[in-house]
């Protein structure tokens, strides 16, 4: 992001919360995106405070929904389920668990002055863009349901943590994030993780269920779901930035509902349109721990899906889209430990290896940020001093 409209951590106390936050986004847009020349003042504590409880809730959301939804999924193939297309559908079918969120910040919501409105996009651009977004998310998720088919659940993880490299490239031309060392360091790290858990999957063991001789083919599915992930999230961030001119509650909740509901439309489209719709009675009546634990089953990973994309919504509104991929890639010395504790994977010195690096290079990233937070608050803390400074007589 550009230096006017990025995210300092330090400051952002206000970012997020209801009230006057789209009047002020839209007067920016109203105003060309122009800053004042003065130096912004620190919000007071109450207000960080906040940012940092929802910033915090959102990456529990994320981490908790994301490893649950991961082991569900892996845990319905290995109990006899086979339909790719309603493992894509439950990725984003839970979307009506946010309605009743979205009416009520939505009752809360002061009326926009005739500027902010003005700074939204007209309703048919608005639906073209969720569109997009949403045949863009069903797209990855059913390259992420083949992924989680064709390998173990814990070099799926490690395979998904190249998620931060392509997003760091997609950050950069996207949404002007800056590429120091350290970031580069990451993209490496990750990079090479990755390769290395593609060149040794002849070691590879695994208690699940995993068809022979598909490793090649989840592989390139993982990898190029990570890819298409990553875009998704920087244009996201682009389009709250750019288009909507709002980060509100209000605003993130909009977009999770209709493009997740998007992407659930084409999902049970093809669910339809490929004839596995005919196969689910079969398969629940097929299922080894019985109906009632399929249902379940699927029940479970759509509301760990649902409460995972929320959390990665709030984080790319209330940060950007790099920072979200990083905490969704936190997990990934968590997926592996899950899966040799309930799935039986077998974790060799080359996978152990591979783990140990990913989270070396997502340390790189974070401690890379960590320095440009603490350059930027003291580049406001002297910029507020100066303002401050009574001029020379």
């Amino acid at each position: 992001m550009g230096e006017a409209g990025e995210i300092q951590l330090q400051i952002a106390g206000s970012r997020g919360q209801e009230g006057g936050d789209e009047d002020d986004h839209g007067q920016r847009a109203g105003n060309g995106g122009a800053c004042p020349a003065t130096a912004v003042p620190r919000p007071p504590l109450s207000k960080r405070l906040s940012w940092w409880a929802l910033v915090l809730v959102n990456v529990v959301f994320v981490l908790a929904g994301q490893s649950v939804a991961t082991l569900l999924g892996r845990i319905y193939y290995d109990q006899g389920g086979k339909s790719l297309w309603m493992q894509t559908v439950v990725q984003s079918c839970g979307t009506p668990l946010a309605i009743p969120l979205l009416l009520y910040f939505r009752a809360r919501r002061p009326s926009s002055s005739p500027v902010a409105a003005a700074a939204r996009p007209p309703l048919v651009k608005l639906a073209a863009i969720y569109a997009g977004l949403g045949v863009l998310l069903a797209g990855d998720n059913l390259m992420y349901s083949y992924g989680l088919l064709y390998l173990p659940m814990s070099t799926y993880s490690i395979i998904g943590a190249t998620q931060v490299s392509f997003n760091a490239v997609f950050s950069y031309f996207l949404n002007k994030e800056k590429f120091r060392a350290l970031i580069l360091n990451s993209v490496v790290l990750l990079t090479f993780s990755a390769a290395l858990v593609g060149v040794s999957h002849g070691s590879d063991g695994s208690g699940s269920d995993i068809p022979k001789g598909k490793f090649p083919a989840g592989f390139a599915l993982t990898l190029s779901a990570s890819a298409l992930f990553s875009l998704i999230l920087s244009l996201m961030q682009l389009t709250f930035e750019e288009m909507l001119k709002s980060d509100s509650l209000t605003t993130v909740l909009e977009m999770q509902f209709w493009s997740n509901t998007a992407a659930a439309f084409v999902s049970v489209a093809w669910l339809f349109a490929s004839g596995e719709w005919r196969t689910i009675a079969a398969e629940m009546a097929a299922y080894r721990k019985g109906e009632v634990a399929y249902a379940m089953t699927l029940a479970g990973t759509a509301v760990s899906w649902q409460l995972c994309t929320m959390g990665l919504m709030g984080l790319v509104a209330a940060v950007s889209s790099l920072f979200t991929n990083v905490i969704s890639t936190v997990g990934t010395p968590l997926s592996p430990v899950i899966a040799v504790i309930f799935l039986g994977d077998r974790m060799d010195g080359v996978k152990l290896l591979a783990m140990l690096i990913a989270v070396w290079g997502l340390l790189s990233y974070v401690y890379q940020h960590y320095l440009d937070d603490r350059a930027k608050a003291r580049k406001v803390a002297e910029k507020s001093e100066e303002h401050h400074r009574p001029a020379a007589k």
